[in-house]
């Protein structure tokens, strides 16, 4: 009981030592109030895995999957290799698929690929970066964790050509 308990503070933790070097949300007056508390995103999305586009963002022209959710890379990890698992990837989870990644508007097909992640999944990779989302990203277009500092490397945003937004 103790570990579950643990994972969620660790999350918890991570959630709010993000932000520091990026925009901080804005609630405008137009915004609907919200009557009921937002789910927090699956742990390991799979169903967006299959297609990567690029959009605009406030960090410019950047990778976000099928769905508009912002994806990012880590400087810790070895070349193609995920070094990040655990509590790391309970923080950023990797971004899977169980099939051949494709890319959308914006996107080269030729810098898309995976890897095989330790626990046997398999993980989108964009100019040999593995991809990852920020948990606290819930929205399309959300980007509230860039140019932060965590679990031993820097996460960033990806541009169309493979290189982080720093």
């Amino acid at each position: 009981m103790r570990l579950p308990m643990a994972a969620a503070i660790v999350v918890l933790v991570a959630i709010a030592g993000c932000g520091g070097s990026s925009p901080a949300p804005v609630k405008r007056a137009a915004d609907p109030p919200r009557s009921a508390p937002v789910a927090a995103p699956k742990r390991h999305p799979k169903a967006a895995g299959k297609l990567v586009t690029v959009s605009g963002s406030a960090y410019g022209r950047i990778l976000f999957d099928g769905h508009g959710r912002a994806l990012y890379l880590f400087t810790h990890d070895a070349g193609a290799r995920s070094r990040c698992s655990g509590a790391c990837a309970s923080a950023w989870p990797p971004f899977l698929t169980r099939s051949a990644a494709r890319a959308g508007r914006g996107a080269r097909q030729s810098l898309l690929g995976t890897t095989r992640r330790s626990d046997g999944s398999t993980q989108v990779t964009y100019a040999g970066h593995p991809l990852y989302y920020y948990v606290g990203d819930t929205r399309p277009g959300q980007v509230l964790c860039q140019a932060v500092l965590e679990y031993g490397g820097y996460w960033y945003v990806v541009r169309s050509d493979g290189r982080a937004v720093r």
